[in-house]
């Protein structure tokens, strides 16, 4: 019988191409999931009954443990960017780590990855990257031959970093952003993936991953590429880190007194984050470890982002138009 990976928050962005990739290696796919009707589409990733949702939600021990049942493998894929409810940066990130991570080792689980991101760190001012860590190190207190992965901003088709940033371009003609000589190595999301499916089937040797592109530029520098491949002109604000850390704090607050009908666009962790560059650190494992030669923005970039076009997908055929001569 093929094996079984359990894959924790299998629809989300990174978790659908590893999900992709498993059942294309032969594997049976269990998506662990909070809300499994709204994830069918991943049974289209396999065979019939190949790639299967399952209800489950990281908070709640009894759902992770029947998630695990007869695994062979598991990848953590769940995180947040923004804290909302009961889904805390500690819950998630931390305390539901711990928590796959030991019932993984009670139920035999053979092999765990685990997404982390670049930037975790014990002792970091930012309770996203304080819990990023914390959630690493519970991973190897149970698992110590598991793969952790840390990727710098995620780039592809469902991204919520250009796409974003593209939306808002088509609204006002300035673009306001935080951090703008911050350094980024953005990475295309089927890397992570490649790297992940590495990882779950014992190619991959254990330990700590830092996976960057072949690209590194600053903020400024990735909004400048965006708006280039989506052919508009934008004035780019760099908001500074103290007024963008008072209007963070404006919209928490809005958030909280709308109990969550306001959703804060930027919260004073997130500006905590922006002032420290995220790029792959001197001497750190990476694609080369693993063998992979990770796409460039250039390459992929276009693939998506012209539907932000003033003439979407039409735009080139209306640039080629006016160049003719009559």
């Amino acid at each position: 019988m093929s094996k079984l990976v359990t894959i924790f928050g299998g629809s989300g962005f990174v978790g659908r191409y590893i999900a992709r990739r498993m059942a294309r290696d032969g594997w049976r796919v269990r998506v662990a999931t909070r809300e499994p009707d709204e994830c069918l589409f991943v049974r289209t990733y396999g065979e019939v009954g190949q790639v299967e949702p399952v209800p489950c939600n990281i908070r709640h021990e009894a759902s992770v443990k029947a998630a695990l049942h007869t695994a062979d493998a598991v990848i953590n894929c769940v995180g947040v960017l923004a804290e909302s409810g009961k889904n805390t940066f500690d819950a998630i990130q931390l305390e539901g780590a711990e928590r796959i991570a030991r019932l993984a080792k009670a139920e035999g689980v053979e092999r765990m990855v685990h997404i982390s991101a670049i930037g975790a760190s014990s002792d970091s001012d930012s309770d996203y990257a304080r819990t990023k860590a914390g959630g690493e190190a519970a991973v190897l207190r149970h698992m110590p031959e598991a793969v952790i992965l840390r990727p710098s901003v995620i780039f592809g088709p469902e991204d919520e970093f250009f796409n974003r940033f593209a939306a808002m371009s088509r609204l006002t003609p300035v673009l306001s952003i935080v951090g703008a000589d911050t350094k980024f190595q953005p990475v295309y999301v089927d890397d992570v993936a490649k790297a992940a499916v590495l990882g779950a089937t014992g190619a991959a040797e254990p330990g700590i991953y830092e996976l960057g592109g072949p690209d590194v530029d600053t903020f400024r520098e990735l909004m400048q590429t965006m708006l280039k491949v989506i052919r508009r002109r934008r004035l780019i604000f760099n908001m500074p880190f103290g007024q963008a850390k008072l209007m963070a704090r404006a919209f928490g607050l809005a958030e909280k007194v709308s109990f969550g009908l306001i959703e804060a666009p930027l919260t004073v962790d997130q500006v905590t984050n922006l002032a420290r560059n995220n790029v792959v650190s001197d001497g750190a494992k990476g694609f080369a470890d693993l063998g992979i030669t990770p796409m460039s923005m250039e390459a992929v970039l276009p693939e998506y982002l012209w539907r932000f076009r003033a003439g979407g997908q039409y735009a080139g055929l209306a640039e080629s138009a006016r160049n003719l001569k009559v």
